[in-house]
């Protein structure tokens, strides 16, 4: 999946995962202000020298900003509380921070910053610098997952904007369709499509699913993911609902087994829709086992066409079931990491969870 490069690009000089559950184990605090764990099964991030009870590594994911961190939809944890370091050495920053907390339900904007005597580019520059994301993106975040959650357990569309603090009703369907690219009563109940919210080690997924096929399965985060959705709800003449499929519901078992190092096989039916040319690439990049990436221009030459490398990179793009239909096996030609819709850090992350599933020589005898 290309993209722009995402303002959370993985730091490879970082150790891997393993060794950073060891230093979240041991509170080392030489990792202070440079990663973050994210914990799948509270939702919550921490920094590695929480004193709190320490998670199971299969639930964590490490990032490198707190930006990173509360756009994959977890929030600060209220007992290390990430977020209080940079609120410490930058009183502007505190005095935002505390407006955030004391009135979660309101929604900021610019004249808000300004009327509360801060430079609009000063607060925009200090929040990117220290947190990966500015104060306005960190505020409609905190209040939309709220929201989402409740729509993913079958609430209705007033319970998930009162519970994701919009006042108005109208605010909350612009902020959910910028994200979605639909108002959520435009998706709500039942319909020929039914979309589902999946938890992961790496952040929230969407999947949407018809009676027995996978449609589409992204990151919620991917640029490209109102538009993507939006074509499904044409194919199906706008019938899109909230709701679990058997499909999903198949991707959900596998999708755990895959995290938790068990299989990295996925036998969900998929709905592939494209044309001949961007179904064989898809298939090749099915091909490509666990542990193993190829470059554009080996999946060209493998579907018999060695000239249709930007092609091939189109296709890639074209992706909308992220782990399922593996682009993200897919380097440079160099070797080097290129763009990924799900953002060059979780891109590096799958690449480091997969090395375990390499095959291992037979045991000897």
């Amino acid at each position: 999946m290309l993209t722009d490069t995402p303002r959370d690009l993985f730091d490879l000089t970082l150790p891997d995962a393993a060794t950073l559950h060891q230093a979240l184990l041991a509170r080392d605090s030489r990792y202070e202000g440079r990663v973050y764990v994210c914990v799948a099964t509270t939702g919550i991030f921490c920094r590695l020298t929480c004193p709190a009870r320490k998670p199971l590594a299969e639930n964590c994911t490490f990032r490198t900003t707190i930006g990173a961190c509360i756009e994959a939809g977890f929030r600060p944890c209220k007992r290390c509380h990430p977020l209080r370091p940079a609120a410490e050495a930058d009183p502007m920053i505190a005095a935002l921070l505390a407006s955030l907390d004391a009135r979660p339900a309101y929604r900021f904007g610019e004249e808000d910053i300004a009327r509360m005597g801060h430079d609009l580019s000063t607060v925009r520059r200090a929040f990117k610098r220290q947190f990966g994301m500015t104060f306005l993106d960190m505020a409609r975040h905190r209040r939309l997952r709220e929201g989402f959650e409740t729509l993913s357990l079958g609430g209705s569309v007033i319970a998930a904007q009162q519970e994701a603090g919009f006042q108005s009703a109208s605010a909350f369907r612009a902020a959910f369709a910028r994200l979605i690219g639909c108002a959520p009563g435009e998706i709500a109940g039942e319909g020929r499509l039914l979309a589902d919210w999946i938890g992961t080690p790496l952040g929230d997924m969407i999947a949407i699913s018809s009676a027995t096929h996978l449609h589409l399965l992204e990151f919620v985060e991917r640029r490209g993911l109102p538009a993507e959705i939006a074509r499904l709800r044409k194919g199906v003449k706008g019938e899109l609902g909230i709701g679990s499929a058997p499909p999903t519901e198949s991707i959900r078992t596998e999708l755990a087994a895959y995290f938790a190092g068990r299989s990295a096989g996925f036998a969900t039916p998929l709905a592939l829709e494209g044309s001949a040319f961007t179904r064989a690439v898809w298939a090749e990049l099915r091909r490509i086992p666990a542990g193993a990436t190829a470059s554009y221009a080996e999946i060209a030459r493998r579907i018999g066409e060695p000239c249709a490398i930007r092609a091939v990179a189109r296709a890639n793009g074209a992706n909308q079931l992220a782990l399922v239909i593996p682009c993200h096996r897919v380097l440079g030609t160099d070797g080097a990491l290129t763009g990924y819709g799900g953002g060059l850090w979780r891109k590096q992350r799958l690449l480091e969870i997969e090395a375990q599933y390499r095959a291992r020589p037979a045991p000897a005898g």
